[in-house]
């Protein structure tokens, strides 16, 4: 998972903080590529799989290939957030579709036509994201110049401090996913192929809600920097009525379409019966996970970096716990409970602030 920091830019042709969030990324997703490649089978002990199972050769192979690609998300990931500080949302959705796209027509044939199995999956989606970075930073150099001529205009102080803070946010919301993945991979193949197809949705519609949550950010950092509190207040509300609202209608699709179109993702009679149930708890959650996503964007606007960082921390802490006793007693269902409490706590975490009336929102306590 990456990281990306919210910047305020204005379009010109010296912009020290976009360049020195490029070299960030890049450096961070060189790290991560290392870390991956040497680290593969200890990682994947970790999460549960045996070197005995059949499921450790595959995604060896897998997790190798795909960390291959880990310097170019983290560079989109860092461009998508200097798109968004010039409040341009239309270029990373197009990089991010022609990317995606490509995914899907390269899956087929490298899968089946080569007969390349999961690593061509992993090939075909390594090459989509260097095709959505390179469409990126074809755009980002009309418009900036990322490497300025002297080292000290690299703001490295300033990401740091708050690249710091995001970083442990990351941290804790990785390894809740990560390890209820790995809670699942110890019940067994068949637990493990439910759980995630289920998770697969329940992520996948929830971002949706990450479009949102970056437009509500980019206005709001607006407004903050104009000291313009009423429509701070006026945004904030309107996009988590809207999350909520988007999450009601995703409830409705994601429970009905992974209900009747769970034989899609596979034809195992065991498998399917466990989808079913998972499927309760992807359609019933996608209201809380809309307005936690939607609140870490309305957060991130205020640059309410520390109190997201800290709060996500305690958030990551309490939730590991649940994941481990829950999943221990209740095994499949109770892996899924865990991650409910999970998305719950990180949805009440981000709106407390707003509702005490705390850090950046005192102004909420005085009239407007």
């Amino acid at each position: 998972m990456g990281m990306v920091l919210p910047v305020k830019l204005k379009k010109g042709k010296d912009i020290p903080s976009a360049s020195t969030a490029m070299v960030f990324g890049l450096v961070l997703g060189l790290l991560q590529t290392l870390f991956l490649v040497f680290g593969a089978k200890i990682l994947l002990l970790v999460m549960g799989v045996k070197p005995n199972s059949p499921m450790m050769k595959p995604a060896l192979k897998y997790l190798t290939l795909r960390s291959m690609g880990a310097p170019a998300v983290l560079l989109s990931l860092a461009m998508q957030g200097i798109f968004r500080g010039f409040k341009d949302t239309k270029t990373p959705l197009y990089a991010t579709v022609v990317g995606d796209v490509t995914n899907i027509i390269l899956d087929p044939i490298f899968i089946f036509v080569l007969r390349l199995g999961v690593s061509g999956a992993a090939i075909a989606h390594v090459l989509s994201q260097y095709l959505i970075t390179l469409i990126l930073l074809c755009q980002l150099v009309k418009q900036v110049k990322l490497l300025p001529f002297h080292i000290k205009d690299l703001q490295f102080g300033r990401f740091l401090k708050n690249g710091v803070m995001l970083m442990g946010r990351v941290i804790a919301v990785t390894f809740c996913v990560t390890l209820s993945a790995s809670m699942a991979a110890r019940l067994g193949p068949t637990p493990m192929a439910a759980f995630q197809i289920c998770l697969q949705v329940w992520l996948t519609s929830s971002l949706l809600a990450d479009g949102l949550a970056v437009a509500g950010q980019a206005i709001l950092a607006c407004a903050f920097a104009e000291k313009d509190y009423e429509k701070v207040a006026a945004v904030a509300v309107r996009v988590l009525q809207m999350s909520f609202v988007m999450g009601m209608g995703l409830a409705v699709v994601v429970g009905v379409g992974l209900h009747f179109g769970s034989g899609i993702f596979s034809k195992d009679a065991a498998v399917l019966r466990l989808i079913s149930i998972g499927v309760v708890f992807v359609a019933v959650t996608q209201p809380i996970n809309s307005l936690a996503f939607v609140c870490d964007g309305v957060n991130f606007g205020s640059s309410d970096f520390a109190y997201t960082a800290y709060s996500m921390i305690l958030v990551g802490g309490a939730s590991i716990a649940s994941i481990f006793l829950l999943s221990k007693s209740n095994g499949f269902i109770g892996i899924w409970v865990a991650l409910t409490i999970y998305m719950v706590l990180r949805a009440f975490a981000g709106i407390w602030r707003m509702v005490t009336g705390t850090g950046p929102w005192r102004f909420l306590r005085t009239p407007l």
